[in-house]
């Protein structure tokens, strides 16, 4: 997985970039068919005084792209709230993709049924 961490108005320190690896571990660990994702870290002066840490997320998965967004007053728990988000999303995709796939070979699995029964 490509993983870009970037800054606006805002230095990347290795300590922040450390801990948005170790949240983003958590969402690669419900689904491994991420490809490449692209965290956002920034500092809005024209927003709200309380809610100045905004964090993005941009992540390619297998069948779309996924966007979340969160702002808090401190960073860390922007972060925080970003990662719940996407992990909530995530395994929503994977449910959906899997469920279709159940569905079908269950329908399909009736069918064949149906039609040994009557002939």
């Amino acid at each position: 997985m490509n993983l870009i961490i970037s800054g606006h108005h805002l230095e990347v320190t290795p300590a922040l970039r450390e801990y948005v690896v170790a949240k983003l571990d958590r969402v690669i660990r419900h689904f491994d068919q991420v490809i490449d994702a692209t965290v956002l870290l920034a500092v809005d002066n024209s927003r709200e005084k309380d809610r100045r840490q905004r964090a993005e997320i941009t992540v390619r998965v297998k069948g779309r792209d996924i966007y979340v967004e969160s702002a808090e007053s401190d960073l860390y728990a922007a972060i925080d709230m970003l990662v719940d988000k996407l992990d909530r999303q995530v395994l929503r995709h994977k449910d959906r993709l899997q469920g279709h796939q159940r569905e079908a070979l269950k329908h399909q699995t009736d069918i064949i049924g149906a039609e040994q029964q009557v002939g």
